[in-house]
């Protein structure tokens, strides 16, 4: 059929020994760009990041860090906020969206965690006693 689209993306990581390969196809997307880099990387990134935490993927060692310009997306550290109480959690998290669930005064679970991603992502802290 005409004008339906296969969009695609693949990655994997970590680069220099790959533990994970994702591979995101979408069929027949509707009302969006049909480009796999703006509909289907962002899903894998998703699925790749919560690949860190679950393998407990450490970062690279003499890794080479990116050099920004004016156009690039910032990237900063999602420090390990559990243990800490809400109020310094969200001070620590300040780069970033944070959702809150569950109860109690200290926070329990994140993800992602000890990883960088995009500035104004969203992390998710769960609270507990």
């Amino acid at each position: 059929m005409v004008g339906n689209y296969i969009t695609s993306f693949i990655g994997f990581m970590p680069a220099n020994n790959p533990e994970v390969i994702v591979y995101v196809a979408i069929d027949n997307a509707k009302g969006a760009t049909q480009y796999g880099g703006t509909l289907a990387a962002p899903l894998a990134r998703k699925i790749l990041l919560d690949c860190i935490d679950i393998l407990n993927i450490k970062k690279q060692e003499n890794g080479v860090l990116k050099r920004y310009n004016y156009l690039d997306i910032k990237y900063a550290n999602v420090d390990n906020v559990i243990g800490l109480s809400i109020n310094d959690a969200i001070k620590r998290l300040k780069d970033f969206k944070v959702e809150i669930e569950g109860e109690g005064d200290k926070v329990i679970y994140q993800s992602p965690i000890n990883t960088s991603i995009s500035v104004g992502e969203t992390v998710r802290i769960m609270l507990g006693k």
